[in-house]
C-alpha cells in the first residue's frame, strides 16, 4: 500500500540534499553574511529541518568541490543550482549577476509540519532531486515547476538564506515577486510579498526567506521572540555532539511532529532511529562522504529500534554473513523491531518505485522490473511481521538477531538470503509450516522440499519474483539455530555453512578501518559488482534505477556501523567511497 509518510520524510531529505549540493556554489564573498545559524529563526515546533554551509571556504570548499564533483561527473557541478530559488512565474536565474552579491555563509529550509498534503508537491520535490545532480551547462535552472512550497502543492515551510547584503537580498526577493504576480502583505509588522500560488518572500532580520504564507509567519513570530529551534533541548543536544568539517545536516523530531496532530513517525525515520530525535551531518573529502546519524534515545523499549541503532547484535549478526558477500547487513533486536522495520521497508520500496510512475512496469529482458522484486521479497516479511497476538507468539517471540546478505555478481552464481537468529528451535521449526500457510493465502504457492542441515523447509513462489524462495530452519555450523528465507537452496545452504565468513574478510577490515571510532561495521556493500549484476539482468535500464545509476558509477563501497556517544547519543556512521579519477 503506497504510504504517503515515506514522501513526507523524503521531502525533507530531498531539501536536504538540494541544500547539500548547493554548498560551495561559488567563491566566499569579501562580506560573507551575518554567519547566522538559520535555525535561530526555525521555530522550535518544526519537525525537519536541514541546513548548510552554502558559501565554505578553505579545507571545506576544497572537500565540498571534489566530492561533488566526483559524484556527479560535472565540471561545473553547481551552475544549475540557483532554480532552487526559482519561485513559480519568475524567469531562470543566474548565480553570479543574482544571487551571489547577497547570499551569505549558510542556509536552512524546513517544513512547518508534515501535514497531509497530497503527494503533488512531493512529486515535484523528487523531480527537482536529479537536475540539480546533474549540474547542467550554461548556468540553467532548474524547472520551476518543482517548487516544493505553496498552496498549489501543500507542502507547508521555507527557505531560510543568511545575506550578505540585506537591501540587495531585498531587491532580488522583490524583482522575483513582480515576474510571479505577487501582491504585498504584512504580518505583525514586518513586510513580505506574497504569490497567488501562496508562495511568500520577505526579508526577517537579515534573512530571506521563501515558501508558504504560514512557514514565513512562522519565522517572523521566531524572530520576534518566539521559540526557536537553535533553542530547542533535543537540537542543541545533538548539535553538540556534531562532528567537525560538517558541510550539511538535516533535523528531524517524530516527537515535534506528534504534537502538531501529524504521524508520530514516517516510515523512512522509523527505519532509521526509531521514535527518536535525529541529526544527519555530511561530511564530505576529497575520497569520501560520510553521514553521522545521530539519535537521542535513553533506555530500552520498542522505540529504541531502527536500522541504525549501533547495538553490537547487528555488527555479530554481519560478521557470520557469507564471506564472499558484496552486501551484508546486521540487525539487532529484531523480535522488538521487526515489525517497524518491514513497514519501514515497505515504505522505502514504494518509494523507489514511485518515480517511475507512468513508466512501463515491463520486466526487463531477465524476467525482473524493480518493483515486482521488491513486493515479492517483502511478502514473506509481511507475513512474519502481521499485527495480533498469533503473530505474536509464532514468529517474533524466538527472533534475535538477524542478517541480509547478496553475493554474486550474475543471474547464475546470485545467492541472497535473509538470516534470523533463532531462541527458541522448536518454534522456529513450527514457523515453517505457519509462514507457508499464510504464504498460500496471498496466493503463492507453497511444497515441502528437503535440505541437508534443516529440519523443516519450505520453497515458495510469490508474486513478482521469478525464482523461488526457499525458506528453511536449521542448524549453522557453530550450532546456533537459524531461520533462512533464500533465493534457492544453494542461498541457505551459505547461510548455514558459508566456506567463509565476513568476520575473517580484508572487506570487513577495510570497512571497520574507514568508519573509525572503534565502530564495528554492520553494513557493507560494494558497488561496482551491485552494478555489474543490475547491468547484467537488465536493471539498469529500469526506470526507478536507471536515473541514478551514473552516480553509482562514482562510488567504490558503502560502510556503515554504530557506536554510542556516552549518554543517550548513539552514532551510526556511513561512508561512501568515491571513485578516484586520475
Amino acid at each position: 500500500m503506497h504510504d504517503p509518510r515515506s514522501h513526507r520524510f523524503a521531502a525533507a531529505l530531498l531539501l536536504a540534499s538540494v541544500l547539500g549540493a548547493f554548498a560551495g556554489c561559488g567563491s566566499s564573498p569579501s562580506s560573507p553574511g551575518t554567519g547566522a545559524d538559520p535555525a535561530g529563526m526555525v521555530p522550535a515546533s518544526a519537525p525537519l529541518y536541514a541546513s548548510a554551509v552554502v558559501r565554505p571556504s578553505g579545507t571545506l570548499k576544497t572537500n565540498a568541490t571534489a566530492a561533488a564533483r566526483t559524484l556527479t561527473r560535472q565540471p561545473n557541478v553547481y551552475s544549475s543550482l540557483v532554480g532552487v530559488l526559482q519561485i513559480p512565474g519568475s524567469p531562470p536565474l543566474d548565480y553570479h549577476r543574482d544571487i551571489a552579491p547577497w547570499l551569505g555563509a549558510n542556509a536552512g529550509i524546513f517544513l512547518t509540519s508534515l501535514g497531509t498534503s497530497k503527494e503533488s508537491g512531493i512529486g515535484q520535490l523528487q523531480q527537482l532531486l536529479p537536475q540539480i545532480l546533474q549540474g547542467g551547462a550554461g548556468g540553467g535552472a532548474t524547472n520551476p515547476g518543482a517548487w516544493p512550497f505553496g498552496t498549489t502543492t501543500g507542502v507547508q515551510g521555507a527557505i531560510v538564506l543568511d545575506t550578505s547584503d540585506s537591501a540587495k537580498a531585498r531587491s532580488f526577493l522583490n524583482t522575483e515577486a513582480h515576474h510571479a504576480g505577487a501582491h504585498a502583505a504584512s504580518y505583525r509588522g514586518v513586510a513580505y510579498q506574497a504569490t497567488p500560488g501562496g508562495v511568500a518572500l520577505g526579508i526577517v532580520d537579515r534573512f530571506a526567506v521563501l515558501g508558504s504564507v504560514a512557514a514565513l509567519h512562522s519565522v517572523i513570530d521566531t524572530g520576534l521572540g518566539g521559540s526557536s529551534l537553535a533553542h530547542a533541548a533535543n537540537y542543541s543536544k545533538l548539535l553538540s555532539s556534531a562532528p567537525s568539517g560538517v558541510l550539511a545536516h538535516v533535523y528531524a523530531n517524530p516527537v515535534a511532529s506528534a504534537s502538531r496532530g501529524a504521524p508520530s513517525t514516517s516510515s523512512l525515520l522509523g527505519l532509521l532511529s526509531g521514535t527518536h530525535p535525529l541529526d544527519v551531518s555530511l561530511i564530505p573529502s576529497t575520497s569520501s562522504i560520510a553521514l553521522d546519524i545521530d539519535t537521542l534515545a535513553s533506555g530500552a523499549g520498542p522505540g529504541r529500534g531502527g536500522l541504525l541503532a549501533s547495538g553490537s547484535e547487528g555488527a555479530q549478526a554481519l560478521s557470520e554473513l557469507p564471506g564472499e558477500s558484496w552486501l551484508a547487513a546486521g540487525l539487532g533486536n529484531v523480535g522488538v523491531t521487526f515489525a517497524g522495520d518491514v513497514q519501514a521497508l515497505h515504505g522505502l520500496a514504494s518509494l523507489a518505485t514511485s518515480s517511475a510512475a507512468g513508466a512501463s512496469a515491463e520486466s526487463s529482458a531477465g524476467g525482473f522490473n524493480v518493483k515486482g522484486l521488491l513486493e515479492g521479497i517483502l511478502t514473506p516479511l509481511s507475513a512474519l511481521s502481521s499485527p495480533g497476538a498469533r503473530t505474536q507468539h509464532d514468529f517474533l517471540s524466538w527472533m534475535s538477531s538477524a542478517g541480509i546478505f547478496a553475493s554474486g555478481s550474475t543471474i547464475v552464481n546470485l545467492r541472497a538470503g535473509i538470516v534470523i537468529h533463532s531462541k527458541n528451535p522448536s518454534l522456529s521449526h513450527a514457523a515453517i509450516a505457519k509462514l507457508g500457510a499464510l504464504l498460500s493465502k496471498t496466493g503463492g504457492s507453497v511444497q515441502s522440499i528437503s535440505i541437508p542441515g534443516t529440519d523443516a523447509a519450505i520453497s515458495a513462489r510469490v508474486n513478482g519474483l521469478p525464482v523461488e524462495l526457499d525458506i528453511a530452519n536449521g542448524r549453522s555450523s557453530d550450532g546456533q539455530t537459524k531461520f533462512v528465507i533464500g533465493l534457492g537452496e544453494a542461498s541457505v545452504q551459505d547461510a548455514l555453512r558459508p566456506s567463509s565468513t565476513l568476520s575473517s574478510t580484508a572487506s570487513s577490515s577495510a570497512a571497520a578501518a574507514t568508519l573509525g571510532e572503534s565502530a564495528r561495521p554492520s553494513l557493507t556493500v560494494d558497488f561496482p559488482t551491485l552494478l555489474t549484476l543490475l547491468e547484467g539482468v537488465g536493471l539498469a535500464e529500469d526506470p526507478s534505477i536507471s536515473k541514478v545509476v551514473p552516480y553509482l558509477r562514482s562510488l567504490t563501497t558503502l560502510a556503515g556501523g554504530g557506536k554510542n556517544l556516552g549518554g543517550p547519543i548513539e552514532r551510526f556512521r556511513l561512508v561512501l567511497g568515491l571513485q578516484q579519477t586520475g
